[in-house]
């Protein structure tokens, strides 16, 4: 059984090349499933684009190359590991990270997370002087300071997000900056160009144009089934004749219904029904008598968004 992430490797190497070029000060992100590629497939290119890497966690750091300097996104109220490498860069967005890092007799780089409309880690600005005064006591030297804008709204409020801290931050450390376009990033450039600012990219760096992946999961068996038939997990009630199919990916590896509650299989262009929703290693479809029905072995379309997806398998076409 077998879930596998197809790529196109000339067009996503030139995808990638494009979009480190458009972004200097370029921190590509490799965190949680590798946005589908798995980490440590991504982690090489990564240290080629830059010599920072972003990674979501602490337990991430070790599959950073060891010439590239770990920057660690998400701050942690556990221990660091024991063998974290000692240019590692840890977040800190609040005075509790700091505490718990000392209590962990932990003593490094820091960056300190500035509090933006998201409203997610962050310190405010009212608290940024005490969190600074505790880091030096804490012995923590600060290498910069980063900010993570919305997803969605105005490119101009993200760019008011960042540009309302600059007069109250070291202009001689460097801003780590995330979410905006291209142009928004050149502007911020253009306008402050005494400024050090870096840009973490992850989706729209290791993703772009989606025709050039496909994801795709193996029929390990099916078998015919009559009307009235029970069958699953939860032994749902068979209402037609037609065939069970087994498919060889399931909970295990990310795949679930869509958010409407639809089956994410796809073949020959047709939306392939659930039995029951996927379990595991295995999700039980039922194809009606008389519909074009997959092969055992055969590959079928799985609708899933990658950063969900945990791939077996990835095939680099050339």
């Amino acid at each position: 059984m077998t879930i596998r992430l197809a790529v196109n490797e000339p067009r996503w190497s030139a995808h990638v090349q494009s979009v480190a070029k458009q972004h200097p000060g370029l921190v590509p992100v490799v965190k949680g499933n590798g946005y589908g590629f798995r980490r440590w497939n991504l982690m090489p290119l990564a240290g080629q684009l830059s010599n920072e890497i972003a990674v979501g966690t602490v337990f991430e750091v070790r599959e950073v190359p060891s010439h590239v300097t770990p920057i660690v996104l998400t701050p942690t109220l556990t221990a660091p590991p024991k063998n974290l490498p000692l240019n590692t860069i840890l977040s800190v967005g609040s005075p509790h990270h700091l505490v718990a890092l000392t209590s962990a007799q932990w003593r490094g780089d820091i960056l300190i997370k500035l509090q933006s409309s998201t409203m997610r880690y962050g310190v405010n600005p009212a608290d940024l002087q005490p969190l600074l005064a505790d880091a030096d006591a804490a012995q923590c030297t600060v290498r910069g300071f980063s900010i993570h804008p919305p997803l969605e709204g105005d490119s101009a409020l993200h760019l008011k997000d960042i540009t309302s801290w600059l007069p109250l931050i070291d202009p001689a450390l460097p801003i780590y900056i995330s979410h905006l376009e291209p142009a928004a990033y050149a502007k911020l450039r253009s306008d402050y160009p005494l400024r050090d600012f870096r840009i973490r990219l992850g989706t729209p760096l290791w993703h772009g144009d989606k025709s050039m992946m496909q994801l795709s999961a193996d029929v390990v068996d099916h078998h015919p089934v009559e009307s009235g038939t029970r069958a699953g997990y939860r032994q749902g009630l068979i209402n037609g004749p037609g065939e069970i199919v087994l498919v060889g990916c399931g909970t295990a590896h990310g795949v679930q219904l869509l958010l409407d509650g639809r089956s994410p299989f796809h073949y020959q262009r047709q939306r392939l029904n659930m039995l029951e929703p996927p379990h595991m290693h295995t999700s039980m479809l039922f194809v009606a008598r008389g519909r074009p029905m997959p092969s055992v072995g055969e590959w079928i379309d799985v609708q899933q968004p990658l950063t969900q997806v945990q791939v077996d398998l990835l095939q680099w076409i050339r």
